[in-house]
């Protein structure tokens, strides 16, 4: 057996309910996630549309997380699961920064490694990710892909030709699929950016107002106390002046 995700990014709608699920099944502290929804727009307006992408462990059959762990907190169970030991976890940080996907975080109340799991508690009891249940489009398809009647092996048979996977380049074999969503929603790097996009690339001077040679107190007194620069004494009657019109005013 060996487990895998795949999501239909034509069927999500970017409710956030796997999300919020995520965090309530698991929880996840508020500043960090196991699962997130990215979105993106595509086009020029009026013609643009908005894109939504789950992200999570990619569960990589070569994972590099695994690897690099020198006290084997993270560890493959015996149906593919890149499991998180907290229990043995050092907080070293080795796998956050091994993980080519950023989806491990260190937990700030255990300080401890942790990502998805798939739940495998879940999965332990016979059940679906909480994720797989919340989704009300059932985007997400979870089962095993070594078996060719499972739901997800006989989608990515059916789509055959349009699945993807995050970053195939780095070779750590996920076993996270997509279908759908076009390059630009798995692949950073595919968005156009256009010449002189930055606002600040034509500015090559910045004028300057008013008399350098007074302080930044006169320029701004000047226009009530009259031209030229501010004495002490000006300064202080303009204080009366001003104090004595706000007492009036009560």
């Amino acid at each position: 057996m060996k487990l895998g995700f795949l999501v239909d990014l034509n069927l999500c709608m970017g409710c956030k309910g796997c999300e919020i699920a995520c965090k309530v099944e698991n929880d996840v502290p508020l500043s960090s996630w196991r699962l997130r929804v990215k979105y993106i727009d595509i086009g020029t307006f009026p013609e643009t549309s908005r894109s939504f992408t789950p992200l999570r462990c990619n569960h990589c059959e070569n994972a590099p997380c695994e690897r690099i762990c020198p006290v084997s907190a993270l560890h493959y169970l015996e149906n593919g699961i890149v499991n998180v030991d907290s229990a043995r976890c050092i907080g070293c940080a080795g796998c956050m920064m091994a993980c080519p996907y950023g989806a491990i975080y260190m937990d700030p109340e255990t300080n401890t490694a942790d990502k998805c799991t798939y739940c495998a508690h879940r999965i332990e009891s016979g059940m679906m990710p909480a994720c797989v249940v919340a989704c009300p489009v059932e985007a997400n398809i979870f089962g095993d892909v070594e078996d060719d009647h499972s739901h997800i092996s006989l989608y990515i048979m059916e789509h055959q030709g349009a699945v993807q996977v995050r970053k195939p380049e780095k070779h750590t074999n996920p076993k996270h699929y997509y279908v759908g969503g076009g390059s630009q929603t798995l692949d950073p790097l595919a968005h156009e950016r256009l010449e002189g996009y930055n606002l600040f690339n034509n500015i090559t001077h910045l004028k300057h107002v008013g008399d350098p040679h007074h302080g930044v107190i006169d320029r701004f007194l000047a226009p009530f106390v009259g031209h030229g620069k501010v004495d002490n004494d000006s300064f202080m009657n303009f204080n009366k002046d001003a104090k004595s019109s706000q007492e009036g005013g009560h």
